[in-house]
This record gives structure tokens, sequence and C-alpha cells, in this order.
């Protein structure tokens, strides 16, 4: 049977990836924009503190089951930064700009010789009357600059994951989703769930986890 379940997201293309990615396992999503749902503001200082403050606040608004992301990338020798600022990283004149928020990354790094980063997915799934779960993915790397190829978003094309030789932004799609840290974290979710696929049906992340070529 089918389970509605609420993406606490007004991005309509997160809404299409989280749904492909969770219909096998009984869940007709739809989005907390399309329900009218405002944002909360995201005041946590933690990833996992921002996913669990957006599933809660649509569970609550909806009375259903709901699920939110918070991600980013951590460098390390900017004490972190972004961090849970990276999309804020990339504002100006209103608008998002990664190109803009990279340069600022490779700006402030300066001569500095460290260039380690990670990026984090934290995935937290809220229902009535239950506790918050939430599950963490991490995918460690080197920054590089200047920046590499076009595929992907936000920092990708800087990101040289750990024993490859391309950047997120090089990158054949399914070979980034991969290894990618929003995969891991999605598979911990369905593992930490116990959720299992719906006879007939074939996880999306099956393509997804593919060995890349």
């Amino acid at each position: 049977m089918t389970q509605r379940l609420v993406i606490a997201t007004h991005n309509k293309g997160k809404l299409v990836e989280m749904g492909d990615l969770l219909a096998p396992y009984g869940f007709a999503c739809v989005s907390a924009g399309e329900l009218g749902l405002p944002e909360p503001e995201e005041t946590a200082t933690t990833f996992v503190g921002n996913a669990e403050l957006k599933a809660e606040a649509a569970m609550q608004g909806s009375n259903l089951p709901s699920l939110a992301d918070d991600s980013g990338i951590v460098v390390e020798a900017l004490d972190g930064a972004p961090g849970i600022y990276s999309a804020r990283w990339a504002e100006i004149d209103g608008k998002r700009d990664f190109g803009h928020a990279m340069k600022r990354v490779h700006e402030e790094l300066g001569a500095n010789a460290n260039r380690r980063a990670y990026f984090i997915s934290a995935l937290s799934f809220a229902e009535p009357g239950k506790p918050i779960r939430s599950f963490e993915g991490r995918v460690h790397g080197t920054l590089v600059w200047p920046p590499r190829g076009s595929r992907g978003f936000g920092y990708d094309p800087m990101f040289l994951p750990d024993g490859y030789t391309e950047t997120f932004g090089e990158m054949e799609p399914l070979a980034k989703h991969a290894i990618s840290h929003r995969a891991i974290a999605f598979m911990k979710l369905v593992e930490g769930m116990g959720w299992k696929v719906t006879p007939g049906a074939v996880p999306a992340m099956t393509l997804l986890m593919k060995e890349p070529r």
C-alpha cells in the first residue's frame, strides 16, 4: 500500500529526486511547498539539527510522515566553514552563485596547503507519535583550483573525492551518485528504518550504487 510522505522542501528538483528514490519503498511524495507549508528558520548549529527542524516542521504542519535533508561542504583549514552556511556563501544580490562561493573558499584558503574537505548530507525522518530518526553520510576529498568540470552543482567542480582522478564536476552522474554523501545517507536511512522494496519494484539506488566506471 502506498503511503504519503512529505519531502520538507520547496525545491521541485529535490522533490523529483527524492520521490524517485522513495517510490520503490511504497511512498508517494509531496513537497512542503505543494502543501503550502512555510519554510522554518534554520537555527541549529549542525546539519542534523537543521534537518530535524525541517522534518519536524513539515510533520507538524501536515500530520504526515516527513523527510528532510541538510547538506554542505566542510573545509578543514577554514575551521569547518562554510559548513551549515554552504548555500549562504553562494548568495549574492538575492541569488545563488556557486562560482562566487567557490572563489570565496579559494581566496580564504590563500596559501594554506591543507586542502582537505568533505561533503556531508543529513537526512531526518519524522512521523507523528515517534522520535525523529536521523542518518548522516560523508565523502572525503581534496579541493582543487581552478574548478574542473561543468556537471553536478554547488561546490562539485572544486571537490576531488579520495581515490579518484575526476572532480564531482567532471564525473558521470551515476559515478558521482555511487559514492556521494547523499547516497550514503540514503542507504543508511533505508537500512535504519527497515524499509523493504515493494514487490516488483526496482530501487533507484540499485543504479546509483553500481561500481563507477
